[in-house]
């Protein structure tokens, strides 16, 4: 029998009109040993080991697990300002353009009225100056302070009761002490989180 009519199987269906049927089944695996053989044979020549998928599909070495990439962490998040960065913020403007903060944290005590006064007018100046360019108040209440004033259409949290107040915290009315205020605009600058209200200044000579 010639060789490669081994590997072949013959069937005969007489329900499909005398056709020859030819299954290579078995050829096919005959081949893929003979592929193994050749592919086993140089490699040990070459290189004194068997390729890996051979080797484990006849059981000579186990299955290696695949290593999982490494995942890089995503970077810190960069800090949001918050709240407290829009106080120092504002602190610090006012210390830039008015120098508040120098005049607030000084012991006045050693001074005359005279000489307060005075710096006082120019702190004063100099930082509604400040607030004006960079925010917009309005008072809560627009008002006469001292008559009667209605709180109806008044936030609630933006009212404080002095006085003789009732047990439930609020009343429809009473006389206005002081007007309140709010912003109804603010416009500062975009800057990150910082507890810096002013640097120090250092003069090189």
């Amino acid at each position: 029998m010639p060789f490669a009519h081994r590997y072949i199987n013959y069937k005969w269906a007489s329900n499909r009109g005398g056709q020859c049927i030819l299954e290579f089944s078995a050829f096919d695996k005959d081949m893929n040993r003979i592929s193994y053989a050749f592919r086993a044979f140089f490699s040990i020549l070459f290189s004194g080991a068997l390729p890996p998928d051979i080797a484990q599909a006849f059981g000579y070495s186990k299955a290696l697990p695949i290593k999982a990439m490494p995942v890089k962490a995503p970077p810190p998040p960069k800090p949001q300002a918050g709240p407290s960065a829009g106080a120092v913020q504002i602190l610090g403007i006012l210390q830039r353009d008015a120098r508040l903060v120098d005049f607030l944290m000084e012991d006045v005590a050693a001074y005359s009225d005279e000489q307060v006064g005075a710096a006082v007018r120019d702190v004063h100046a100099q930082s509604r100056l400040a607030l004006d360019r960079y925010m917009r108040l309005q008072p809560v209440i627009d008002g006469v302070e001292g008559t009667f004033t209605k709180t109806e259409g008044v936030d609630k949290a933006a009212l404080k009761f002095i006085g003789k107040v009732p047990p439930s915290g609020t009343a429809p009315g009473g006389l206005l002490r002081h007007k309140g205020w709010k912003a109804e605009k603010v416009d500062l600058p975009l800057t990150g989180p910082n507890d810096v209200l002013a640097p120090a200044e250092i003069e090189i000579e």
